[in-house]
């Protein structure tokens, strides 16, 4: 039999920690002493020569206690102003913990608009490399100050996994307060197995959609989850495990242990452009299509040409993200579109050799060229 935790995780050199706002804090506020215990095991690895980003929540709640209020806010210029509050504390708690054992930290505030920016992308992605050059460890959060949907919507699990798959690191690693996948909600059900490995990623992801975050956090298994299938697209692995067990981090990293559940990644792992298409940017659109132009993207991997479209729906302009839509209104792909929502619409449905014809210009034969679309 292989050995999956040999394979993928016990020779990790570069690694995401991300640790979650239930890990770290309660309605009284940060737990300092489990900060300092989870800074002691990222300190010991990274003595180990291990290239660490830690991606870390806590800010809204760490934001929470120091003002005394009872519960989260649902208003949003609240929320923005506890980030404010609470990111200076949680950051200092990081900063002398982590001075306690001779190690550098750097502060990286991103909003997913950071990451859909090609440019802003790779901004991010050579500062945090040249942290890692210098032996410095990051400290990601989202920019909750600004950033509207990371704010309403959003967690840093899936920040974690954008991490992960911009910095190509070897393995990441998500810290909650449970102790990692079930095969059944084990509130409900005391027949529940925790599954040391995820063999059925869709199934995993179905048990855990039902449940719900708590006040402090805005996540749940459910999130993870998602988080690992975007990871292990990106040819990724993944470790879920509890933050709240002592010596997880090293734990995780020597033979005989198995904390935790372990996500395998893809063996057919999606493209660093493919991926950056798909979990990074937001379609400003969409686009309707034939049966036969579904089946020549899904089954054939063609280029969707212009005869293929139907409909337009929204206003985007040529570059943009789409989501291309079958007949049932069902997402089947998404891609980076040649032409504007106008030019679309007076092109659609009309041979590619007759674009020119049409527009008085031809750009591309193509609506989206193949290396710009991916399958959903």
């Amino acid at each position: 039999m292989v050995d999956l935790r040999g394979k993928y995780v016990h020779g990790a050199k570069r690694v995401v920690v991300k640790i979650g706002s239930r890990v770290l804090s309660s309605e009284r506020g940060l737990h300092s002493r489990r900060i300092g215990r989870l800074v002691r095991e990222l300190a010991a690895l990274h003595d180990q020569g291990k290239k660490l980003v830690v991606v870390s929540s806590g800010a809204i709640a760490s934001g929470i206690s120091r003002l005394g209020l009872a519960k989260r806010p649902t208003d949003l210029p609240q929320e923005q102003a506890l980030a404010a509050v609470g990111q200076i504390r949680l950051m200092a708690l990081y900063e002398n913990s982590f001075a306690g054992y001779g190690k550098h930290v750097g502060q990286v505030l991103l909003t997913h608009e950071d990451l859909a920016n090609r440019k802003r992308y790779l901004n991010a992605k050579h500062t945090l490399k040249t942290l890692l050059d210098w032996d410095i460890i990051p400290i990601v959060n989202e920019n909750d100050t600004v950033a509207v949907e990371e704010v309403k919507f959003g967690d840093n699990d899936q920040l974690s996994a954008l991490v992960a798959t911009l910095m190509e690191m070897d393995l990441l690693v998500i810290l909650s307060d449970v102790d990692g996948v079930y095969d059944r909600d084990p509130r409900s059900s005391d027949e529940a197995r925790l599954m040391p490995v995820v063999t059925d990623l869709a199934t995993a992801k179905k048990v855990a959609q039902d449940a719900q975050p708590s006040d402090l956090g805005r996540g749940g298994m459910y999130s993870k989850l998602c988080a690992a299938e975007q990871a292990s697209q990106a040819g990724i692995p993944t470790v879920i495990a509890s933050g709240r067990e002592r010596e997880v981090l090293n734990g995780l990293f020597e033979s005989g242990r198995e904390s935790g559940t372990l996500v395998l990644p893809e063996e057919n792992r999606l493209t660093s452009r493919k991926h950056w298409i798909l979990y990074n940017l937001k379609p400003s659109g969409a686009v309707m299509v034939d049966n036969g132009a579904c089946a020549a993207v899904t089954a054939r991997g063609k280029s969707l040409l212009p005869s293929g479209v139907r409909e337009i729906r929204g206003s985007f302009g040529a570059g943009e993200c789409v989501s291309c839509v079958d007949d049932s209104g069902r997402e089947f792909a998404r891609g980076l579109v040649n032409y504007s929502s106008q030019e679309l619409h007076k092109i659609k449905g009309s041979h590619s050799g007759k674009i020119e014809a049409i527009l008085g210009y031809k750009a591309y034969d193509e609506i989206i060229h193949r290396d710009d679309l991916v399958l959903v």
